[in-house]
């Protein structure tokens, strides 16, 4: 599996390999049977963050929030159409900074939404402030290379 892509299943955090071949394939985690390339955004804890930001060959785009935010909210429904239509090219997580506080120290989170994406254990880029769905996408096409 020369060309397998390493993915941090978002549902229970374990590890899969999916040969890049069969990405397309809705591939599912070999441990929990959830999709690995769901088209929803997932609500992640800090330990698969950890796990998913450091070993994801796909690029991950995270988005600090809190529910107390009224830009978060406001944005959250465009932050799930970009993943929707991203789908398969990058994966959309959130992470709640009211409930892990020391995650958004770990990331010095200054201000809310604040989207940070992701690949092969690097952070690639950093957007602040909440956005429409095409400034989203064309964000995550600009700093991963994606492909339009």
């Amino acid at each position: 599996m020369a060309d397998a892509m390493k993915l941090t299943c978002l549902a229970c955090g374990q590890g899969n390999r999916v040969p890049a071949d069969r990405l397309g394939a809705k591939p599912r985690c070999g441990t929990c049977g959830a999709d690995l390339l769901s088209n929803k955004v997932a609500e992640l804890d800090p330990a698969t963050l950890t796990k998913a930001m450091r070993g994801d060959d796909l690029p991950l785009l995270v988005d600090f929030w809190a529910p107390w935010c009224g830009p978060c909210r406001a944005m959250a429904p465009e932050f799930a159409r970009a993943a929707g239509t991203l789908h398969g090219k990058a994966r959309f997580a959130k992470i709640n900074t009211e409930m892990h506080p020391a995650v958004s120290q770990r990331h010095s989170i200054r201000g809310i939404p604040a989207l940070i994406l992701f690949q092969r254990g690097k952070e690639r880029a950093r957007l602040a402030g909440a956005r429409p769905a095409r400034d989203i996408e064309a964000f995550v096409r600009a700093n991963a290379a994606i492909a339009p």
